[in-house]
């Protein structure tokens, strides 16, 4: 009977591993809130959309996609699906998001990327407030970072054998030894160089520094993250949704 029951644990706390829980956040100022279960499965169709990014730009745009897709996989578990661009389009509907919601939900999305290894050219930041007169606007924000450099190819120094390091004709020798012809040396070929492999090109370089937000509330629900550099972002810039 104990077998049995420690059996039993290792089959639920496998099953528990197997998804990651993150909690979604709604109806406006995070006053609701879901726990939605990530399975390995849906885990691997999103971190498969960064497979092909191979700098900063493409990054951002798997980013975009990618929080699209988690915030499909949560409106399945919750009722966010009725989610819609703005603050009006949906407004007393439950499981409506203001940029709050956004901003916190996105972010723990962002979290759970990083942690998976799939962002290699951005980190997470704290959410970014701007404010225009009265209205607030809250989004999520990531940061470009230098990417991982690869270390240059060591070649091993090529130094030609004391039998190699010329190549002397047979004739070389023996008319250095009849006489006192120097022209004869003329006809000693200087070993060709060694071919030196090309190192790998350089990783692709953005700029590191630069902060950009991951806006999903400009959106419907399930719709690709808006994502502008910061700077244009709290200037007002981005889609005309109120």
């Amino acid at each position: 009977m104990r077998l049995l029951l420690i059996a039993l644990l290792v089959v639920v706390c496998g099953a528990a591993d197997a998804a990651t829980t993150i909690d979604v956040c709604f109806n406006y100022g995070c006053a609701a809130s879901a726990a939605v279960s990530f399975g390995d499965e849906r885990l691997a169709a999103v971190g498969a959309l960064f497979a092909t990014a191979s700098d900063a730009v493409a990054e951002r745009d798997a980013i975009a996609l990618a929080v699209a897709a988690m915030h499909r996989v949560a409106g399945e578990q919750s009722p966010i699906a009725a989610d819609r661009a703005g603050n009006f389009l949906d407004d007393g509907v439950d499981g409506r998001m203001d940029c709050i919601d956004h901003a916190t939900t996105t972010t723990r999305f962002l979290a759970l990327m990083a942690a998976r290894g799939w962002l290699r050219f951005h980190r997470v930041l704290e959410p970014a407030r701007r404010s225009r007169v009265i209205f607030q606007h809250f989004s999520a924000v990531i940061e470009e970072i230098e990417p991982a450099t690869v270390p240059p190819v060591e070649v091993p120094e090529q130094v030609p054998s004391r039998d190699a390091a010329f190549d002397v004709p047979d004739h070389v020798p023996l008319s250095l030894a009849l006489c006192d012809c120097q022209n004869v040396v003329g006809d000693i070929a200087e070993p060709a160089a060694p071919e030196v492999p090309a190192a790998a090109p350089p990783p692709a370089v953005g700029t590191p520094g630069a902060r950009f937000v991951v806006d999903s509330w400009f959106g419907n629900h399930g719709e690709p993250a808006v994502i502008l550099p910061l700077a244009q972002w709290l200037d007002g810039e981005g889609p005309n949704v109120q």
